[in-house]
């Protein structure tokens, strides 16, 4: 599974992406998403005022629906059948598709996971973004804590 995790305006300043450290599988369940929302809450000390999602399962599941209702979190689904509604996210499935799932052979679950972080590593650390005009989500990740330490934020989170 993947998430996005925006810093800045709606335009994309500072997106990395977080991957579920168990996410390589055959499903996602709601609670899943769940427990991850709250790792990141934990490691990050904060909560997302919004979270852009599809329609799977995994986000319109009650598990899902409580936590967004208790942490004060709006989850602005996608209309049904439009894509462009989550453009970022599209966006990165088509890299991940064209990129990894394609383009390997998976022996098994534990083979995929180390294929795939190999790819995310690569993807967030070396590969330059043209939405992030041409700097790694880790540059533009460095730069945003850069301009937060000067006293400035641009935090989408609460």
């Amino acid at each position: 599974m993947n998430l996005l995790r925006q810093r800045g305006s709606a335009a994309g300043i500072g997106l990395t992406i977080y991957w579920y450290s168990g996410g390589v599988g055959q499903s996602i369940k709601g609670e899943q998403v769940v427990d991850f929302m709250s790792k990141i809450h934990l490691m990050e000390g904060v909560i997302p005022a919004r979270i852009q999602v599809d329609n799977g399962s995994e986000f319109i599941s009650k598990a899902m629906d409580k936590w967004a209702y208790d942490n004060g979190v709006k989850l602005d689904f996608s209309r049904p059948g439009t894509p462009t509604d989550n453009a970022f996210i599209e966006s990165f499935n088509g890299s991940f598709r064209d990129e990894c799932l394609n383009t390997n052979w998976f022996l098994s679950l534990s083979d995929a996971a180390e294929k795939i972080e190999a790819w995310r590593l690569e993807y967030n650390q070396f590969r330059p973004h043209s939405s992030l005009k041409g700097l790694t989500p880790c540059q533009m990740e460095e730069q945003s804590q850069v301009f937060n330490t000067a006293g400035f934020s641009t935090s989408a989170w609460s």
